[in-house]
């Protein structure tokens, strides 16, 4: 069978160990991505099985409808939006879900905060051309010695999700000296609530009252575009907003406005409405906002442990042992 891995941006799968798993079988490696329907369905045509990274390609009906040959779609993580997966189950494509870890995101988050917290990234790229102790930041809409940066200690963090992720960034801000008040569903503050954490009165306390405002909640109908201009207005000119989840949370072109605003006084992004983001995009022009290209779970024992488990599934589908299918209907329709 013909296996395609797509938008390996840095060609990193064929090196990993678990890699060799895939050495019997005929699999080509594409580090470029592509975005449409014409191109994709070119690139897949010979395509039995596609190993998907993430929600870097989306498969739609119109995409799968082009691919006759294709039998499995092996996603590293879990299977979300991007996937229409009844329209796979009724073409006979069967959709096998891998496994996920939330530290390596949690982390990248926790990196994020400090960083932009003490304005890592801007004294660095200054001391490269020439400047000591020089962050820029100096905006006549930013507070006095808003270049300075600060510590975390004594400082409210602001949580909201209260997943797996945000439980580990509540954990790691706890650490810091920090008071961490969450925000969510009400399970989640209830759970918040029982592992010994604050909850915010209201979301309006919530926004402003955060120093540092992390978002981790999952992307659905009910989250795309929840979080407003309004809501961002409320914060601190002194406070960070982080947002290492989904792009599509915040309402489109509201964070590139309040950030002109000064309020929050600053960004740092892993995560853009159209990604990878293009050159020149208005967030990459603002000092005032770090970003990184999406590499939340881009890295080594990240990148073992969600190709070790997709390349598992792609195995024994071809052994005829289908494994973690979650369109089984898929499995009983003649291609």
């Amino acid at each position: 069978m013909n296996i395609v891995i797509l938008d390996d941006y840095q060609d990193a799968v064929r090196k990993l160990h678990c890699a060799t798993r895939l050495d019997p079988y005929t699999a080509k490696v594409y580090t470029n991505t592509v975005k449409g329907l014409g191109q994709l369905s070119v690139r897949l045509r010979d395509a039995d099985i596609i190993v998907l990274i993430r929600e870097r390609t989306h498969i739609t009906r119109q995409l799968v409808e082009k691919l006759p040959r294709l039998k499995l779609i092996a996603q590293t993580g879990r299977v979300g939006g991007h996937i229409d997966v009844n329209a796979c189950t009724e073409r006979g494509v069967a959709v096998a879900e891998g496994v996920g870890s939330p530290v390596a995101p949690a982390e990248l988050t926790w990196a994020l905060i400090m960083a932009a917290m003490r304005r890592l990234p801007q004294y660095i790229a200054n001391l490269k051309h020439g400047a000591w102790q020089q962050s820029g930041l100096r905006s006549a809409s930013m507070p006095p010695n808003f270049s300075l940066g600060h510590v975390l200690r004594g400082k409210t963090l602001g949580i909201w999700g209260y997943g797996r992720v945000g439980q580990l960034v509540a954990g790691y801000g706890r650490a810091f000296g920090m008071n961490v008040r969450i925000w969510g569903r009400e399970a989640s503050r209830a759970q918040a609530l029982a592992d010994g954490y604050q909850v915010a009165n209201s979301r309006e306390e919530f926004f402003a009252q955060s120093d540092v405002l992390s978002l981790h909640m999952r992307l659905n109908e009910d989250t795309q575009g929840v979080i407003k201009l309004q809501d961002l207005s409320l914060m601190k000119p002194t406070a960070l907003l982080v947002n290492t989840a989904r792009a599509e949370l915040i309402e489109t072109d509201a964070l590139i406005a309040a950030l002109n605003r000064g309020r929050p006084g600053m960004a740092a992004l892993d995560v853009f409405d159209t990604e990878p983001i293009l050159q020149g995009h208005a967030l990459l022009r603002l000092e005032n906002c770090i970003c990184t290209p999406h590499i939340g779970l881009v890295e080594q024992d990240s990148y073992e442990l969600y190709f070790g488990s997709a390349f598992d599934n792609v195995v024994n589908f071809i052994r005829g042992t289908p494994t973690n299918i979650v369109n089984p209907g898929a499995l009983q329709v003649r291609r």
